[in-house]
């Protein structure tokens, strides 16, 4: 299963991680961790692609995604409110192997 954790400041986003994989189906195959994969990579890549990428300290790995915001962005929070919102819909979609949790 593919877990995503968000710690959220005051309403305010600080943190996204997301790990695991879904085993939808098998590697090369699994459209949900395809899915997942695409949705964080979009969003680093935007944050990287708008010169941001200094306030925060990304972490890339097989099955792993770690971003936390080192000082508050307005452009990067909403960026990661719509990872958020993806990666719900995502859950909606595929309750047996995605799940959201938030903290704060």
């Amino acid at each position: 299963m593919i877990t995503a954790r968000y710690k959220k400041i005051d309403g305010r986003m600080r943190s996204v991680t997301v790990s695991g994989h879904a085993q939808y189906k098998r590697h090369g195959q699994d459209i949900v961790c395809a899915a997942v994969s695409a949705a964080t990579l979009v969003t680093a890549n935007a944050i990287e692609h708008l010169a941001l990428n200094h306030l925060i300290d990304l972490t890339v790995d097989e099955g792993y995604f770690n971003l936390v915001l080192k000082e508050s962005n307005d452009i990067i929070e909403k960026l990661l409110d719509n990872l958020e919102y993806t990666l719900n819909d995502f859950e909606k979609q595929y309750p047996k192997y995605m799940k959201n949790q938030k903290e704060g």
